[in-house]
């Protein structure tokens, strides 16, 4: 009976199957329905999306738990600070991460759009688009399914977030969707997992370099993020993202 009902909710619209799986995990444990996505929703067809950013070990280290062989999509922009690249390393090991698959952007992209490297500072949106968006739509082809760690807490924009959603054919979770700071931490230090170096120096939430910056107190955790502008997402958060061309 099981295996009928997983094999029904498979042929929903995303739309439909996203709201049946939220009603069907609502109140669940994070790690609970991870390992329901992993091992019986989506099984073979889900990966976890993952900066390696300030709060990322928490999901990689639940993931790592359950199946380390599931695909972490890391997007390798080429503007990442090295400390990112470095924790990103040490976590893979510490944690035993068997399947992190590195995205770049097309040398071909790069060439014709951002030549010089100055693109992030003339037209942040395109920027985004070359270096992530692109290359995470190649990434996710395979998947039925993405893993984020965004949460509610974060910013203004994320308030309303779902535990999972819709993006065109795609399915999103988000596990840690009304998890706080406080929770985040207390996991960190229950499991003595390392944290990001760019932490201690005021990065609540760490991107690539020429666009990120320490947030003072009181900011939302991702107001260091494309300061000074109105610019709050990269761009792959959305199905048809917004690219500034002019």
């Amino acid at each position: 009976m099981t295996q009928i009902v997983y094999e029904t909710n498979a042929r929903l619209g995303a739309a439909d199957r996203a709201r049946l799986l939220s009603d069907r995990y609502e109140g669940a444990a994070a790690g609970d329905v991870l390992s329901a996505a992993i091992k019986r929703e989506f099984p073979g067809r889900i990966g976890l999306v993952s900066s390696f950013g300030t709060e990322a070990v928490v999901l990689l280290h639940m993931v790592s738990r359950i199946d380390p062989f599931v695909p972490v999509i890391f997007l390798d922009t080429l503007k990442h600070f090295p400390e990112t690249l470095g924790y990103r390393d040490r976590l893979s090991f510490e944690l035993g991460l068997c399947n992190v698959q590195l995205i770049r952007p097309r040398r071909e992209s790069l060439a014709a759009e951002d030549p010089d490297g100055t693109l992030s500072a003339r037209k942040a949106d395109l920027c985004c688009h070359v270096r992530k968006t692109v290359p995470m739509l190649h990434a996710l082809r395979p998947l039925d399914c993405w893993i984020t760690g965004r949460k509610r807490h974060q910013a203004a924009t994320r308030a309303t977030l779902g535990l999972f959603e819709a993006q065109d054919r795609w399915i999103k979770l988000n596990p840690l969707a009304d998890w706080t700071p406080k929770m985040v931490s207390d996991y960190v230090r229950k499991h003595d997992l390392p944290e990001h170096p760019l932490k201690a120096q005021g990065f609540a939430s760490v991107g690539c370099a020429p666009c990120t910056r320490p947030v003072a107190a009181g900011e939302d955790a991702r107001a260091g993020r494309w300061a000074e502008s109105e610019k709050t997402e990269c761009g792959i958060h959305f199905v048809d993202g917004k690219i500034v061309r002019g």
